[in-house]
């Protein structure tokens, strides 16, 4: 079954436009769950009810507005919020490009995938891709989706253009208001030396196909096991975190499993032995 755009419209950079659709890259797999009152299979729904009357309300009855304080209102339509930027609900404007990897990733919100709307379209649509793979570059752009203006960047991925909503800059919370963040703190070398290594000795090509969701793995076990009467194992009791009288020697220990899985699998010693013997000394 072929997916429904989300959004469509036109890319445009300098005066070249593109039409395109812009579809989901992303898919929920948890379980659906409901929602019931407690002892029953009675289901809970949620409706739309006037305050005043008490009575349900059809979506397309609805409309907005605005609470100005002491029991004023201003109402808005959605022609209204339309005619306030004609056509920016259908254009995707490229303002520049940006070198990809100084985007911080914190700034990303969800991901969609870009596709031609028309078969006239593919020349152009491919000719912005690769430029853009090449030069490692996103176009940096804003459009208008549902009733909001959103910040996106826009880069190459493979045969496809990959769009990514932005946060916008006061969207984002500065680190410096979380509690209990430390300082820079002098280690011991013996210490560094251990993380290094293990970090190294962890160090693996992205591969997402080798990564499972598996506490959604264990609900799905869980269900089942109630679905058959059965009993459902418990796994062990959650970790708790590293004493900090305790950090060398469970960074030691931790080189050390990790020393003699990497002996296991490639049956020849390597350097961990003097990392964590050096560390020690």
């Amino acid at each position: 079954m072929a997916q429904r755009a989300v959004w469509s419209g036109v890319i445009s950079f300098g005066l070249v436009n593109v039409p395109v659709g812009m579809f989901a890259a992303t898919k929920e797999h948890e379980p659906t769950f409901h929602q019931f009152a407690a002892g029953t299979t009675d289901r809970i729904r949620y409706r739309r009810v006037n305050e005043r009357t008490g009575e349900e309300v059809k979506l397309a009855e609805i409309s907005k507005g605005v609470d100005l304080g002491g029991g004023s209102y201003v109402m808005v339509t959605d022609d209204e919020l339309a005619a306030v930027a004609p056509g920016r609900s259908r254009a995707l404007e490229i303002s520049s490009f940006a070198d990809l990897d100084q985007i911080d990733p914190v700034y990303f919100d969800k991901t969609y995938y870009l596709a031609p709307a028309t078969a006239e379209a593919r020349k152009t649509y491919s000719l912005l891709r690769d430029a853009m793979s090449d030069a490692n570059r996103a176009g940096i752009a804003s459009f208008v989706m549902h009733g909001k203006q959103h910040l996106a960047a826009i880069r190459a991925s493979g045969d496809v253009l990959v769009l990514e909503t932005l946060f916008f800059a006061d969207e984002v919370k500065d680190p410096k208001s979380l509690d209990h963040l430390p300082d820079r703190i002098e280690f011991n070398k013996g210490e560094l030396a251990m993380a290094d290594y293990l970090i190294k000795s962890m160090d693996e090509p992205w591969n997402p196909e080798a990564y499972r969701d598996t506490y959604i793995d264990r609900v799905n076990e869980l269900i089942e096991a109630k679905r058959q009467g059965n009993e459902f194992r418990q796994l062990d009791e959650a970790m708790q975190p590293t004493n900090v009288i305790d950090l060398f020697e469970a960074l030691q220990r931790s080189v050390e499993s990790a020393t003699g899985a990497n002996r296991r699998s490639s049956g020849a010693a390597d350097s961990g032995d003097d990392v964590a013997s050096g560390a020690s000394a």
